[in-house]
C-alpha cells in the first residue's frame, strides 16, 4: 500500500542527520541490491528531455536567459500544445529500439513540471495541452513492461526560494530560502512516487551548485528510500561527482546507488554500477537539423558501454508537437533490429573479461564470452590475452568461418574471409567454466592494427 503523501516531510526531517550511510551497507537481502541487479540486467534505456523549450529548439534549462530571454522562456508554457503526443507511440519506439526502461524529465533546471503538481502552478496542467503527460507515459510503460523512471533537477533557476538563477546558475536571487526550497523538493519527489510509482529510477541532476550540500542530498536519498525501498537513485542526489566523468569520490560519505558518466563511455568497472547518459544528436532537447549519430556509432556505443559493465541511457528530445523526430525513431529502430539478433550478448550479461578498447568489447554470461570485434589488425590475427578456462567451442554469428587458436600465451582470432562487419564481427567462446570468473584483462592496442 502506498503511504499517504502527508507523511514524507516527517520522514525526511528525521533523516537529515545520518549517522550511518545506508547506501554503503547493501546486503543481498537489501531492496536496493535486488533492484540494482535487476536494473543492470536491463542495459539499455530511453532518456527523454522535453518541455515548452522545444518551441524554441534551444537547450532545455540552459538557454533560459541566454539564447532566450527569461520572460519569454517562462511564458512558453502558455502556448505549449503538443497535440501529436501519444504515450503509447513513445513507448513503442523504446520497445522497438530494444530499450527496457524509460527516464522522463519530470522537472529540469528551468522548473517546468511535466505533471500537474499541487506545489506549483508552473506545470503541464496549465498549458493549452493540459493532459498529464507523466500519467499517460507511466501507464503506457507498464502496459509494455518497460520500467518507468523520472529525471528530477535539484536546482531550479526559476523558483524564488532557490538561491541561484539563469543563465546557468550565474545570478543570485534577492530573497532565497534554501530550507524552504528543500521542503518543496521533498514534497514534489514524494508526490511523484505517490502518484506515478513505484518507479524504477529517480534520476537526479543539478547537484553541483553550492546551495546543495551533502547533508541535503543524503537526507533526500534516505527519505525517498523510506517511501520506496526498491527505488534506484543515481549519484547526483548528493555531492562528490567528478564532472562529466560521473564518478563519485568518497561514495561512502555521499549517497547514490550508481555513477553517471555523461556524453562519454565510462571506464571498465565491475565493482560500482554505472550508466552512461548520451544524446542521439548533440543537444538534449530537440533542435532542428541537429547532427545525429550514425547507425554504427550508436550500436558501438552501446556495445562498448555494456562491455565496460555499464548501462546506456540514450536520449531523444521530442518535437514541440509531441512526436519523436522520425529520423531519430528510424535510428532507434535500427538499433533494435540489430539487438533482435545479437541482444543475447547484451541483456543480462556482464562486462568483460576482455576489457573494451580500440579493438572492440566483450561481455559474458553463463559459460559464454561474447566478442564484438570492431577493429581488426591490418595484417595477421587479432591477439587476445590468455585466459585460464579452456575454450571448448567458438561460433561466429554474423561472419564466415573464423579461425580461433587458444595458445598458452594468448588467443588468436583470424578475420573472416568475407571482411569485417561494418558494426562489429560477433562471435562467442563457450568455456569449460563460468565466464564471469575469468579475471578481466586488457587487449593490447597493437593487437588491433587499424587504429
Amino acid at each position: 500500500m502506498k503511504k499517504p503523501i502527508a507523511t514524507p516531510t516527517a520522514v525526511f526531517l528525521a533523516t537529515v542527520t545520518l549517522l550511518v550511510a545506508p547506501w554503503a551497507q547493501a546486503t543481498a537481502a537489501d531492496p536496493t541490491t535486488a533492484a540494482l541487479s535487476q536494473w543492470r540486467d536491463l542495459k539499455f534505456g530511453l532518456f527523454i528531455h522535453w518541455g515548452p523549450v522545444s518551441l524554441k529548439g534551444t537547450e532545455i534549462g540552459w538557454s533560459r536567459g541566454r539564447e532566450v530571454p527569461v520572460e519569454e522562456y517562462d511564458a512558453l508554457y502558455r502556448r505549449f500544445n503538443p497535440t501529436a503526443f501519444d504515450a503509447a507511440e513513445w513507448v513503442q519506439v523504446a520497445h522497438d529500439a530494444g530499450m527496457k526502461y524509460l527516464v522522463l524529465t519530470s522537472k529540469h533546471h528551468d522548473g517546468f513540471c511535466l505533471w500537474p503538481s499541487k506545489y506549483t502552478d508552473y506545470h503541464i496542467g496549465n498549458t493549452p495541452f493540459q493532459r498529464d503527460v507523466m500519467k499517460e507515459l507511466a501507464a503506457a510503460c507498464r502496459e509494455r513492461n518497460i520500467q518507468f523512471c523520472t529525471y528530477h533537477s535539484i536546482c531550479d533557476w526559476r523558483h524564488p526560494d532557490y538561491p541561484l538563477g539563469s543563465p546557468g546558475g550565474k545570478t543570485a536571487k534577492p530573497h532565497p530560502n534554501m530550507p524552504r526550497y528543500f521542503e518543496y523538493l521533498k514534497n514534489q519527489t514524494a508526490e511523484i512516487i505517490a502518484n506515478y510509482g513505484p518507479l524504477g529510477i529517480m534520476w537526479f541532476d543539478g547537484e553541483w551548485e553550492a546551495p546543495w550540500t551533502t547533508e541535503y542530498g543524503n537526507a533526500l536519498y534516505a527519505g525517498l528510500k523510506e517511501l520506496q525501498p526498491s527505488l534506484v537513485i543515481n549519484n547526483r542526489v548528493s555531492k562528490g561527482r567528478r564532472g562529466m566523468e560521473g564518478v563519485t569520490e568518497q561514495a561512502d560519505l555521499n549517497a547514490g546507488d550508481y555513477d553517471t558518466p555523461e556524453q562519454q563511455i565510462g571506464g571498465f568497472n565491475r565493482e560500482r554500477p554505472w550508466e552512461t547518459c548520451m544524446t542521439i544528436c548533440r543537444q538534449w532537447a530537440w533542435k532542428p537539423n541537429d547532427l545525429m549519430k550514425s547507425r554504427a556509432e550508436c550500436i558501438q556505443t552501446l556495445l562498448r558501454t555494456v562491455g565496460g559493465d555499464g548501462n546506456l541511457l540514450f536520449n531523444v528530445g521530442p518535437m514541440p508537437d509531441g512526436r519523436i523526430e522520425p529520423r531519430q525513431v528510424e535510428r532507434l529502430r535500427e538499433m533494435g533490429a540489430w539487438l533482435k539478433t545479437f541482444g543475447d550478448g547484451v541483456y543480462g550479461a556482464r562486462g568483460g573479461p576482455f576489457k573494451p578498447g580500440p579493438w572492440g568489447a566483450s561481455t559474458c554470461k553463463g559459460n559464454t564470452i561474447y566478442l564484438f570485434i570492431m577493429n581488426w589488425p591490418a595484417s595477421g590475427p587479432l591477439r587476445l590475452p590468455p585466459i585460464g578456462p579452456k575454450i571448448i567451442s567458438s561460433q561466429t554469428l554474423n561472419a564466415g568461418e573464423l579461425g580461433v587458436d587458444q595458445q598458452p600465451d594468448g588467443i588468436l582470432v583470424s578475420a573472416p574471409a568475407s571482411g569485417p562487419d561494418p558494426v562489429a564481427t560477433v562471435l562467442t567462446f563457450t568455456l569449460n567454466a563460468a565466464a564471469f570468473s575469468v579475471p578481466p584483462v586488457s587487449v593490447e592496442p597493437a593487437s588491433a592494427g587499424n587504429e
